[in-house]
């Protein structure tokens, strides 16, 4: 089922609601495909393009995907185990800046965000109603181990119409 805006802060409204599945599983299965269309629509020559002074490259955006990934379902997997202490926030900004993407090919960052993204969607078909529906605290806020999933897929979705929008 959809989270209920009692699952997630309201600064993720954004994210869950890029996804109307009902079904998460589903949803993020199809998400599978959804990725490799968009990668594969990533020419490698535009890799270090910003459609602005100030804005991250493709590269960087994908790697604050990546990022982004990684952080909301390890917060999913704690959660899900029962873990009762606050999980932290992470500042977006200072990530990118401390990641050296420059001379990562691109190529081997697409695939990493695939084998992440299958590994994600596999960790999520292993939880139970029970465990889904848990909740922790994240950045000082409530969440659910549920709305953590819809979160995953929104954020990417949201990412990539920046990318179709405004650098491809």
């Amino acid at each position: 089922m959809r989270p209920g805006t009692q699952e997630f802060a309201p600064f993720y409204q954004t994210y869950v609601s890029l996804v109307p599945e009902e079904d998460l599983l589903a949803a993020m299965h199809s998400s599978l495909g959804e990725i490799m269309d968009m990668l594969d629509n990533i020419p490698a020559d535009m890799a270090d393009h910003a459609y602005a002074d100030g804005k991250w490259t493709i590269r960087q955006l994908l790697q604050h995907i990546i990022d982004t990934e990684r952080v909301f379902s390890y917060r999913a997997l704690c959660i899900s185990r029962g873990e009762m202490q606050q999980l932290p926030g992470f500042d977006e900004n200072a990530y990118a800046h401390q990641a050296d993407v420059s001379q990562r090919p691109l190529r081997e960052m697409k695939e990493e965000f695939l084998a992440l993204r299958q590994s994600v969607h596999l960790m999520f078909r292993g939880f139970n109603t029970e465990m889904l529906n848990r909740k922790g605290t994240a950045s000082g806020e409530q969440v659910s181990v549920n709305a953590l999933g819809y979160m995953c897929i929104g954020h990417v979705r949201h990412h990539f119409r920046v990318l179709r929008e405004r650098y491809l």
